[in-house]
């Protein structure tokens, strides 16, 4: 049971970053239309879908089969997979801010620029290294 745990825990990593790292895109190019146009209500559908359609559920899937994994493995007391957790729960952050800020966009109401978001979309990458180098090489 525990390798196909394992499975579906990655297969909701790889959907929730592939998520974290998409949808802070589609707002640098959301910035780019006027609000109320025609291509600025096409982005807030596809924001609305890939958040609700696959963001979320990858995010919940990637917390349970995790901690399943962990369970599974004994993992609670070793250094390595308490980095990993703090990690995680940053992207969890992010994940939260990320949503806020479709909020904003789909009332028209955005306030950062373009430049602000092609900054955060860079946060769940550098999350996600420090995530696998705890994983494989456990340093501690």
């Amino acid at each position: 049971m525990y390798e196909w745990v394992k499975v579906i825990h990655i297969l909701a990593v790889i959907s929730w970053m592939a998520g974290l790292l998409y949808l802070p895109r589609l707002y640098v190019y959301h910035c780019q239309v006027d609000p109320g146009s025609e291509a600025a209500e096409k982005f807030k559908v596809m924001e609305r879908k890939l958040l609700r359609g696959i963001m979320n559920p990858a995010m919940i899937f990637s917390w349970i089969f995790g901690l399943w994994t962990a369970y599974e493995i004994h993992a609670w007391s070793d250094g390595w997979f308490h980095g990993k957790l703090a990690l995680v729960i940053l992207m969890t952050a992010a994940h939260m801010v990320y949503a806020k800020q479709r909020k904003a966009f789909e009332q028209d109401a955005n306030t950062h620029s373009e430049r602000y978001f092609r900054f955060i979309n860079e946060v769940p990458a550098v999350l996600m290294v420090g995530i696998v180098i705890l994983v494989v090489v456990k340093p501690f």
